[in-house]
């Protein structure tokens, strides 16, 4: 979501886009922030000479290693961020979404945060499902939806946990923990986040630990220029909310419980540092205040402020970023640093799980998830195993997926639904012949009558017209079966032709009538009777092929 305004306002995009409305609304908060956070600290000039390879191969890591920097781009306005927002159309969950008549869309819950959806993509007898950033673990969100993906022939699978080897719950027991240790120790505890998301996890775990651990007088502010919104709007959404939290709803209750520690004073929150926060600010406290990457925002000033004393902690919970890259333009620090990244998103046992229920016929993922990490290279359960074997992509490849449309779904007209009689060829099985106009529209096929073509007035040049005019001759029947060549020479035989040769070819038989000196060739799909001049003889075979043939 955070590139959309790259996308739709400067590559001349003129499409639509489709979201769900938590999606739409958190996004625009996050954005909202970065944009605040970027405008907060203009820069006097911009480089760009850096960027040039003899130059950039002199710099320190990270930037000597940064790849296609040349691509890289200044951060959007907010009226970009609004324009982009303007051509978003909102989607419920299984909506379906006609796209031109050829396919359907229907975005489905993916259990990772509110509003966050997988889709599929369907037409009448293909369907592929795309996965990305889904949970089957119980949080805030609606649960994934795991049925509505059964039958897809393709699944396109990304956006696995970014840390497979760590446990979400333990690592919010260890933040927690370590959160409590802090405090009682008389440090300050800095948990760089973003406006949403597993911030609401994180509240509402320390407000069941908070009073067993004693901590009910420590002040946590939530620092953001969004801080506000994002507090009200996870209130909101409860139709996006999982089960328990949409009954609180109706009793009424706050389905989270950060409303109740704001009404008790225990959470703050405030759109910057400067202002009321400055005069409310006390210590020891907790902050939950962005931008992940320590790079800019609020967290900067707290990273300065607290990082001379060893009694303070800063605790990573977003596992996007290397909390060690993070922290480098800040050492030598003296405050503790903890590692708790929390990924609710799917590992690859629960994708195992996940694909022996859904069964696609065929997986498309990412490269990376086929083989072990490179860490880790003799862990072979950190990959994707699945029969047959996934397919796997690099960034930016094209792939032939493995299925072709094979059939288009008709409609055919009541009036000529009517008109057809089916006339029954084997036990079981009917047929009726069609004779009609295909109109095709936005990908939808009907089958209407054919025009009635109206009777012109009698003149002997209209009247030769009308004879040749295929509309008014009576159909020929249809012919089907196949004609046993031994039979059909014994009953040649029997109405006086002698002297009859069979030949085989390649694609069947021939008949040689040498008195006649007349051929009957005999195809899988066609019989043809060739005699010189003899147009009576001709019609007597034809009448004797004929009685091995069924009419339609």
């Amino acid at each position: 979501m955070m590139a959309l305004p790259y996308i739709t306002e400067r590559t001349g995009f003129t499409g639509t886009v489709y979201a769900t409305e938590p999606t739409v609304q958190i996004g625009r908060l996050l954005m909202e922030e970065l944009v605040n956070f970027i405008e907060r600290v203009p820069k006097a000039q911009s480089a760009t000479l850096w960027k040039h390879k003899d130059v950039q191969r002199l710099l320190p890591v990270p930037l000597k290693d940064a790849v296609e920097v040349f691509t890289w781009r200044k951060c959007y306005t907010m009226q970009e961020v609004n324009a982009a927002l303007s051509k978003i159309q909102l989607v419920g969950y299984s909506q379906k979404i006609e796209l031109f008549g050829a396919v359907q869309v229907t975005p489905l819950s993916s259990g990772y945060a509110l509003g966050s959806s997988n889709w599929v993509i369907q037409s009448h007898y293909e369907k592929v499902s795309y996965v990305s950033g889904s949970s089957l673990l119980t949080t805030h969100p609606q649960p994934m939806d795991q049925t509505s993906l059964k039958n897809s022939d393709v699944l396109i699978l990304t956006g696995l946990t970014q840390i497979p080897t760590a446990n979400p719950d333990g690592m919010v027991g260890e933040f927690c923990s370590n959160l409590a240790m802090t405090i009682r120790s008389g440090g300050n505890v800095l948990v760089p986040c973003y406006p949403s998301g597993v911030i609401y996890d994180l509240l509402e775990c320390l407000y069941q630990y908070i009073d067993s651990a004693g901590l009910s007088s420590v002040p946590f502010y939530f620092i953001s220029p969004v801080a506000n919104s994002s507090l009200e709007f996870s209130q909101i959404f409860a139709e996006w909310l999982c089960h328990n939290k949409q009954n609180k709803v109706y009793l009424p209750e706050p389905p989270f419980p950060h409303a109740e520690l704001i009404q008790t004073n225990k959470l703050k929150h405030y759109p910057s540092i400067h202002g009321d926060f400055s005069n409310d600010f006390k210590q020891p406290c907790v902050v939950f205040t962005g931008h992940p990457t320590l790079r800019f925002g609020d967290v900067v000033h707290f990273m300065e402020l607290w990082g001379k004393s060893s009694l303070n902690t800063v605790i990573f919970t977003e596992p996007d970023f290397s909390y060690l890259d993070a922290l480098a333009p800040y050492q030598p620090l003296a405050m503790k640093c903890v590692y708790c990244p929390i990924d609710t998103r799917l590992n690859f046992i629960q994708v195992t799980k996940l694909l022996k229920e859904v069964q696609p016929l065929h997986v498309v993922c990412p490269e990376q998830y086929t083989q072990p990490p490179a860490t880790q290279a003799h862990r072979s359960d950190l990959m994707i195993d699945c029969q047959p074997p996934p397919m796997s992509y690099r960034r930016a490849e094209v792939l032939a997926l493995p299925f072709k449309r094979r059939y288009e779904k008709i409609e055919i007209m009541p009036e000529l639904a009517e008109s057809l009689v089916p006339f029954e060829i084997k036990p079981g099985v009917s047929l009726a012949t069609v004779s009609a106009v295909l109109h095709t529209k936005d990908n939808k096929h009907v089958l209407q009558p054919p025009p009635k073509v109206a009777a012109p007035p009698a003149s002997k040049k209209r009247k030769r017209q009308a004879e040749e005019s295929p509309e008014t001759q009576p159909f020929k029947p249809l012919l089907s079966g196949s004609i046993p060549v031994d039979q059909f020479v014994q009953t040649l035989e029997k109405h006086g032709f002698s002297d009859v040769k069979i030949e085989d070819t390649a694609k069947g038989h021939i008949v040689h009538l040498q008195e006649a000196e007349t051929l009957i060739q005999f195809e899988e799909d066609s019989t043809h009777i060739i005699c010189e001049h003899d147009e009576r003889l001709r019609v007597r075979l034809r009448d004797l092929v004929l009685k091995f043939l069924q009419k339609f």
